[in-house]
């Protein structure tokens, strides 16, 4: 059985091995994956990552962020646009995650980049996931 949606496995992934205070988690690598990973530590919500070279398919390392009281620095990670239901925003509709203090990833025709890069930019894409 093929996997449907990557992304939803990338932030899986993510999502449960904070939840159990993993120091890194392991995610089959692609492009796109890529691009939502380098956000990540951008924006801060993980320490950091690393691709590391397979014979079959690259794997991309994410280092995992807590606070001092080793609480995950991510506190939720929600995929919007799904296969079966697709989420597109407007460039003067772009989400805002938590007054500012998340982040939307969207997939634009300029690349993957945050709410914020976007808005700067005045162009609409696809709202992948939203981040706090």
């Amino acid at each position: 059985m093929g996997m449907t949606d990557p992304i939803a496995d990338l932030l899986t992934r993510i999502r449960n091995a904070s939840a159990v205070r993993h120091d890194k988690v392991l995610i089959p690598a692609s492009n796109l994956k890529l691009r939502i990973v380098n956000l990540l530590f951008e924006e801060g919500f993980v320490r950091n990552f690393k691709v590391i070279q397979d014979d079959k398919q690259d794997v991309i390392c994410v280092y995992l962020k807590y606070t001092p009281d080793n609480l995950p620095v991510i506190t939720h990670l929600e995929r919007v646009s799904k296969p079966g239901r697709r989420a597109y925003v407007k460039a003067k509709n772009l989400p805002r995650v938590r007054h500012g203090l998340g982040v939307a990833i969207l997939s634009t025709s300029r690349g993957v980049m945050t709410d914020k890069q976007a808005r700067s930019l005045h162009i609409g894409g696809e709202h992948l996931c939203s981040v706090w």
